[in-house]
């Protein structure tokens, strides 16, 4: 998969392994952005049976109401993550993914970092999520960062094995990856 031409700040950071893993801002309707968002999709179909049902609508993820990162390694497309600001004031973090060949490097911690950064910056005190039971990495990750149980809302509020998870923010995005040699500050 090709990358897209370079359209925003881009910061580079270190993963467990050495390796740089360099993050973007893109628009979700970008290809290589579409390219990860199925990705994504096939994991909710592999593990749910099918696509997330939430409605999305690519303008939610412009700055300043939302971002859409996408993670590189060595200009390889290794995962994304964004968030969107919700009507209740909460971001609401969304199609956070790393491809299988990327993962357990810290990916996922770097996206979630700047995503939560980028939110702070933007104004909210609170970002939530919705995950599900299928996911225990997804669930694993979130609690070793913060993350705790907070109400149901949209599409999957009542339904059985969906899990929502919220955390407050601090002005410096809550804390996670504050080692990382950050080039972008992802504020929107």
């Amino acid at each position: 998969m090709c990358t897209s031409a370079e359209r925003s700040p881009v910061s580079r950071r270190l993963l467990r392994d050495d390796a740089v893993a360099s993050l973007r801002a893109l628009p979700y309707d970008d290809p290589l952005a579409q390219y990860l968002v199925e990705q994504v999709q096939r994991e909710y179909i592999r593990r749910y049976g099918g696509r997330d049902a939430a409605l999305v609508d690519p303008a939610e993820f412009l700055p300043p109401r939302g971002l859409f990162l996408v993670a590189e390694v060595d200009g390889v497309p290794a995962g994304c993550g964004a968030w969107r600001a919700l009507p209740s004031g909460e971001a609401e973090i969304k199609r956070l993914y790393v491809e299988p060949a990327f993962r357990r490097r810290g990916i996922a911690q770097l996206l979630v970092a700047a995503l939560e950064r980028g939110a702070a910056a933007a104004g909210h005190a609170e970002v939530v999520l919705n995950s599900g039971r299928e996911q225990p990495e997804a669930l694993a990750l979130y609690a070793e960062l913060g993350y705790g149980p907070v109400p149901g809302y949209g599409v999957y509020a009542g339904e059985p094995g969906a899990v929502f998870l919220g955390k407050a923010l601090t002005a410096s995005g809550g804390g996670a990856g504050e080692h990382e040699d950050e080039e972008s500050s992802w504020a929107s």
